[in-house]
């Protein structure tokens, strides 16, 4: 098995704003177990047909985390029967993906193209290779804009990421 990894320590100079580590406390102080009951809930909504569809069989058995640095939190996955389900964190994980919340929400907003961030060193990958490159597969050939929650959500944040930026910059 290939695994891909992080340059440790690195960050690339025009790196995206940081979340101010006073306002990470509240994320810190809710257990990554309920977070990652929460993002798999809002997951298995949205990405209800895919799952149902098989479209994202390469994650059983599985396990995944993202982790989103600067807010402290990580969330554990995998996919069980035709839903995304919280796991317990492991010592390793198959799949880790981890980044600013920053640079997860232009990814969310497709103001950011993963590669991009990922050449900057703003979007790590560590773990399985043919697992990471399923998942970018799967993620590149998602039509977000047929998600109905991303209909909702784009908007919010083409107008919340430039005052992100601004302020956390």
């Amino acid at each position: 098995m290939n695994r891909i990894g992080a340059v440790e320590g690195l960050r690339a100079p025009d790196a995206g704003p940081r979340l101010p580590s006073p306002l990470s406390v509240p994320f810190l102080l809710i257990p990554d177990s309920v977070v990652s009951r929460l993002v798999a809930g809002v997951l298995n909504s949205m990405l209800a047909v895919q799952l149902r569809e098989g479209e994202l069989d390469f994650l059983r058995q599985r396990s995944l985390v993202i982790r989103v640095r600067d807010a402290g939190v990580s969330v554990y996955l995998t996919v069980s029967g035709q839903k995304l389900v919280a796991t317990r964190p492991r010592a390793t994980s198959d799949l880790g993906i981890e980044a600013s919340l920053y640079d997860f929400l232009v990814l969310t907003g497709q103001q950011e193209d993963p590669d991009t961030l990922v050449f900057q060193r703003r979007l790590v990958m560590q773990g399985d290779t043919e697992l990471g490159l399923e998942v970018k597969n799967f993620l590149d050939g998602l039509d977000v804009e047929s998600l109905g929650l991303y209909r909702h959500l784009a908007p919010v944040l083409h107008r919340l990421l430039p005052v992100y930026k601004r302020v956390f910059s």
